[in-house]
């Protein structure tokens, strides 16, 4: 990946002073080490009248592979060649920004021992990016530099020039021309390519939020785009997105009030904090669950997939539920459930109410049969899509107790999720996770087919924007007289799977 900085000058200004500001000089090419590959400083050419450095990564795929995680989307195998097979080596992304930072640092501070006058002082700029990946397209590129003072030109690379009929690529090429300080300048690129790339090299923790707000001093709170660029470049760590656009917010009241911030934020006596800490997603989905299982009015319960009988332990403190049962595929998860469930020290009337079994919910068993309702908590999305008809029918057609509880990750919460990098499922073993309008349709459909009505919970923080973290889909058997008698055909199991 290639960036240059050019500048003009005159006798009095010599172009050639940018090798002081960026500590690099002229005649010399350097080459720097860092933790991806090789960083190289040079200048194509250097006069008084127009000099250019040029910063030149090279990128080393396999010390990149190295240090990531190796794992594509949700950890699945198949997305293993694309930790070679990318476009990091050539577009510029959070890596150029890293390097950038580093070969650049005392520049990026605004230090300059040998022409402190000159680090002060505004001077034309010119900024080219000949491959720089913008997710949003050249529209989003000049909203975030335009407002800071450059003129912006960004050309959308095509897919194939010899086949111009497949359109743009989701490249431009960048060019930046502005009077400024190259301090500002160089702090406006550190944040702003991995802004458009929407995706960093390395995990984003929490003293990230403090680089943002460094370099971005002087300018970020009063931007437009403040909150695009705020999440973005955190990866959508919402905690950590509200935490930088609070300390932005005091930032613009005290420079509205030509204050310092300290004078602002003194509201809070941080040694008598007593602020909640939030309830953990798991506790608040067994709440959910309880809550429906009552609301129906449920004393014997099916818990389908119990796993390692966390809601069976819960299930078993409420006196209310007569009959509790557990059943899942794994003989491990199994053995986990009954020890911590305590089952061979239980009295006789608490071990007359629960029971394990062994049993794949891919196959109709007369032993589901006659309860009052069953629970499929964070299950489905275990199963390969093909297997979900099979399931439906073993549960809704076959079972068939008066209530069904399903509960799903919503796929559209994970830009909130904190730990969660961006393109990732929440669990390496999740097949799919449906949105709010994949997972209703979903729903609508097997009750539509089996007798029953729906409705839908949301469980936990129900964002304005995505929704809540867990979707709950209770289903209610309007006439249990009615059974159904076949499975789905082959025809329409094809057709949901393509439709899901």
């Amino acid at each position: 990946m290639f960036l240059t900085i050019s500048t003009t000058g005159t006798p009095e200004r010599p172009a050639t002073d940018l090798g002081f500001l960026l500590h690099k000089h002229p005649e010399n090419a350097q080459a720097f080490s860092t933790s991806y590959g090789t960083a190289h400083v040079l200048y194509p050419e250097a006069s008084a009248e127009r000099c250019t450095a040029a910063l030149l990564l090279e990128i080393d795929p396999v010390a990149l592979v190295r240090r990531g995680k190796g794992k594509g989307r949700g950890g699945a195998p198949d997305a293993a060649l694309a930790q070679y097979v990318n476009d990091r080596p050539y577009a510029a992304s959070s890596l150029l920004a890293v390097a950038l930072s580093s070969v650049f640092s005392s520049a990026l501070r605004g230090v300059c021992k040998a022409r402190p006058e000159r680090a002060e002082q505004a001077m034309p700029l010119r900024v080219e990016v000949p491959a720089l990946p913008a997710r949003g397209g050249p529209d989003l590129v000049r909203k975030l530099f335009e407002p800071l003072g450059w003129t912006v030109g960004a050309e959308p690379v095509p897919l194939d020039e010899e086949f111009p009929e497949w359109g743009a690529s989701r490249y431009v090429r960048l060019v930046l021309e502005g009077e400024l300080r190259l301090a500002q300048a160089l702090r406006h690129l550190y944040v702003l390519l991995p802004v458009l790339d929407d995706a960093k090299h390395y995990w984003v923790s929490a003293d990230e939020v403090d680089k943002l707000l460094r370099a971005g001093e002087g300018w970020l709170a009063g931007h437009p785009e403040q909150k695009l660029i705020t999440s973005r470049y955190l990866s959508r760590r919402w905690s950590l997105t509200r935490q930088a656009q609070e300390r932005l917010e005091l930032v613009r009241l005290a420079d509205a009030d030509d204050t310092d911030v300290e004078e602002i934020d003194n509201a809070v006596d941080e040694a008598n904090d007593t602020e909640e800490k939030p309830v953990a997603l798991a506790v608040r989905r067994r709440e959910a669950i309880l809550a429906a299982l009552h609301g129906a009015g449920a004393a014997r319960v099916l818990d389908l997939g119990c796993g390692q009988g966390q809601l069976v332990q819960e299930l078993l403190k409420d006196v209310r539920f007569t009959e509790i049962v557990g059943v899942d595929v794994s003989v491990r998860a199994l053995t986990i459930a009954s020890r911590r469930l305590k089952l061979d020290r239980l009295g006789e009337r608490q071990a007359a109410r629960v029971r394990l079994f062994q049993g794949s919910l891919a196959y109709t068993d007369k032993r589901l049969k006659g309860y009052d309702a069953a629970v499929l908590s964070e299950v489905i999305e275990h199963l390969d899509l093909p297997r979900l008809p099979a399931l439906e029918y073993a549960v809704f057609g076959s079972a068939r107790p008066r209530t069904v509880l399903v509960t799903t990750p919503n796929v559209e919460y994970n830009v909130r999720w904190e730990t969660l990098p961006v393109g990732h499922a929440r669990h390496g073993d999740h097949r799919f996770e449906w949105s709010r309008a994949e997972f209703r349709d979903w729903a609508r459909r097997v009750a539509g087919r089996h007798g029953y009505e729906v409705r839908y919970v949301p469980v936990g923080p129900d964002d304005p924007e995505v929704g809540p973290p867990t979707q709950m889909a209770v289903f209610t058997l309007t006439d249990p007289d009615t059974t159904t008698t076949t499975m789905t055909t082959t025809a329409e199991k094809k057709k949901e799977v393509e439709a899901a």
